[in-house]
Formats: structure tokens, C-alpha cells, sequence
């Protein structure tokens, strides 16, 4: 049976990954993203990957949230419904420059949660209508504990998993599926050069991991696999200790 999915950040390198692991043949896609160059030559290559019966594309900025609203309502139309969305937005930011910077402050924020929250928040309703459905969004280890060297972004994502949680728990009776991902160091443009990064993973792998769970069912997913166990540790040091430690 044919898919109808809407993929947020589609022009990331995750979720390119996730796109071609996740859609199948006679599938019905809807791309958003806001380069919309980069975004019509992924749309192209899917469809011819794929077979995907259908596949659009429209621009999408967590910022801009007056638009939220009438591009989640233009995919529903486009596709005949919603079955699956995937939020793989986000940006790491500059945590020195945001001390001093409160526009910076907003744009971490936004793009790692508010923008997220407000577009999902559309879908859940649709989907909480017609009792069927799976919201995914693609979170960060760095959501379970905030840390010095980069609290901005992890208390976003801390915000964005303590809504998904909340969502988990508001559309389970609906039969409507909520899957937060919480992805460790993936090797891409945001790490990239950054110190302190270990373990990483590859795109490749995480996109046909994340495409796995949204098919199979989940509600909590840490990439690769071991953060579960390395933030369980990190989660346990008692505050005296921690706010000593340079993490």
C-alpha cells in the first residue's frame, strides 16, 4: 500500500539517507526544506531511485512559522492524507557567539525546536483526526543533560523530546504513532571540524536506521545504539561533581 510522507529538512544529509530508505515504489512524497534548488535535484534523483509515484517539493523555514500551518494543510491536499512525517531540521549554532547574541539565541532555539513543535503540532491533528499515522523527529543525545559547551542547543532538544513525549502520550489512544530519535555524533557537515566528537557514525547508516523504526514502530531511539548507555552515565553524576566537570 502506497505511503504518504512528509519529510521536514529534506536537504540535510540525514534525512536524504532517510528518504531513500524510507519511500518505496507508488509512494506519495512531499520535500520541504528551504534551499529550494538544492531541494528540486533530491526530488529528482528520489523519483528516479525510488518509483515514488509522486513527489513534491516546497520550502520550509522553522522561522518562518506564519507559513506552518499552510504547508503541512498543501501536503495533506497534495498527497490525500498524511501517513508518515519526519523532521530531521536542526542546527548546532555558535554557543560563544550566542553569549553575546540574542538573535542567535532565537535562531538555535527555533530551528531545534519551536519551529518543529509548531509545524508537528498541525500534523498531529490530522493525524489525531483520521486515527492513523507516525510523527518522527530526529533529536539529539545532547537533549539529556545540558552541558557547557553547548546548553542552547541542548535545551532545545530537551524541549523537543519533553514534547514528543508529551505528544506520545496525547495521540497513543488515536493509534497514532510518536518516534523521537536521539542521534549521537553522525558524521556530517555539523560536526564536522568540531573537537570533542567521537564514535560517529555514518549518514548511511543512520538513515536506514531511522527509516527501520519508523516502519517497524518505536518511541525512543538512541544512534547508534551505545548513547543509551553513555548518557545514562552522564545523566547519574551528581550536580556537585558535574558542574566542575568541561563537558
Amino acid at each position: 500500500m502506497a505511503k504518504r510522507i512528509l519529510l521536514l529538512g529534506a536537504t540535510s544529509t540525514i534525512m536524504r539517507q532517510v528518504a531513500l530508505n524510507l519511500v518505496g515504489k507508488d509512494d506519495l512524497v512531499c520535500l520541504a526544506a528551504r534551499n529550494t534548488e538544492e531541494l528540486a535535484l533530491i526530488a529528482a534523483d528520489l523519483r528516479l531511485r525510488t518509483g515514488a509515484a509522486l513527489v513534491t517539493t516546497h520550502k520550509f523555514d522553522t522561522s518562518d512559522f506564519a507559513t506552518h500551518q499552510e504547508l503541512v494543510e498543501t501536503a495533506q491536499r497534495e498527497l490525500g492524507g498524511l501517513d508518515i512525517v519526519v523532521a530531521g531540521t536542526g542546527a548546532l549554532g555558535d554557543q560563544m557567539k550566542a553569549r553575546q547574541s540574542l538573535a542567535t539565541i532565537k535562531d538555535i532555539i527555533d530551528s531545534n525546536y519551536v519551529g518543529i513543535a509548531t509545524t508537528l503540532s498541525i500534523a498531529a491533528n490530522i493525524m489525531e483526526q483520521q486515527g492513523s499515522g507516525c510523527l518522527c523527529v530526529l533529536s539529539s543525545v545532547a537533549g539529556d543533560r545540558g552541558r557547557q559547551s553547548n546548553y542552547l542547543y541542548g535545551s532545545a532538544k530537551s524541549g523537543m523530546n519533553g514534547f514528543m513525549q508529551g505528544l506520545r502520550n496525547r495521540l497513543a489512544p488515536a493509534g497514532v504513532r510518536v518516534i523521537t530519535i536521539k542521534l549521537g555524533f553522525i558524521d556530517t557537515k555539523m560536526v564536522a571540524g568540531k573537537s570533542g566528537t567521537f564514535l560517529m557514525a555514518s549518514p548511511e547508516a543512520a538513515g536506514a536506521h531511522i527509516a527501520k523504526r519508523v516502519r517497524q514502530g518505536a518511541d525512543v531511539v538512541y544512534f547508534p545504539f551505545f548513547w543509551r548507555y553513555i548518557m545514562l552515565i552522564i545523566r547519574n553524576i551528581p550536580e556537585f561533581i558535574f558542574k566542575r566537570m568541561k563537558l
